[in-house]
């Protein structure tokens, strides 16, 4: 079968807006968070509280901008790449705010209704990030921390990223609690530890998917600027 040309470029935009758009359907449910986006969504639930105009989004550029100023201070430099990775946070927030919006209408319902929501956000999830793997732009401060830090210690990403995971899980555990009382979770609930018991795997599924049906190129010669 002749596989589909797809540029990483339409990659790195499709991916984004999916990625929104499964977040948004995620939050929705009310089943909890991913683990990674989590920490952000409990800040947004306790700031909004006494600040109604941040939002969801504003919460996950500014958690990534305090992640993007402690890689540096690991690695005691600065790069370009890592600016273009805070770019692509703040259009990710404002993407993901829209998503949110047009989100609002959708009736609530019972639990099957939920469920629907939480498993279809959480594939679309995994659909955005495997397009996002896809591309040479630079990704979320998310996925640059692991990827700096793995290389900087020598370390495999799959390894760096599990460790990380578990961090940002146990902050979010501790933000809800601090934030909302002991034994109160809020963001964290059995559903972000389904995703994270299937993420990875959705991820791999959705990125095989995805090889065998679409050839993926530069349309641009920028892959330079991001490396």
């Amino acid at each position: 079968m002749q596989k589909k040309k797809f540029s990483a470029e339409a990659a790195y935009a499709l991916g984004m807006v999916i990625l929104a758009i499964g977040t948004a359907l995620m939050e929705k449910a009310d089943f909890g968070m991913s683990m990674v986006v989590a920490p952000a969504y409990i800040l947004h639930l306790k700031v909004s509280a006494f600040l109604p105009f941040f939002s969801f989004g504003m919460a996950e550029y500014t958690l990534q901008a305090v992640l993007l100023i402690v890689l540096m201070c690991v690695l005691g430099k600065f790069r370009a790449p890592f600016l273009f990775s805070f770019v692509t946070a703040v259009l990710y927030g404002l993407l993901l705010d829209g998503a949110l919006l047009l989100a609002s209408p959708l009736p609530a319902g019972g639990m099957l209704l939920r469920g629907a929501y939480y498993v279809a956000g959480m594939v679309l999830c995994s659909v955005g990030v495997a397009m996002l793997f896809r591309t040479y732009i630079a990704p979320e401060v998310y996925e640059l921390f692991v990827r700096e830090v793995a290389r900087k210690l020598g370390l495999p990403i799959p390894q760096v990223k599990t460790v990380y995971d578990c961090v940002s899980c146990a902050l979010a555990v501790v933000l809800s609690f601090a934030f909302f009382g002991l034994w109160h979770f809020e963001g964290v609930k059995l559903g972000t530890v389904f995703c994270a018991l299937v993420n990875g795997w959705l991820i791999g599924l959705c990125t095989k998917a995805l090889e065998k049906h679409f050839e993926f190129y530069d349309r641009w010669p920028m892959r330079k600027y991001f490396e």
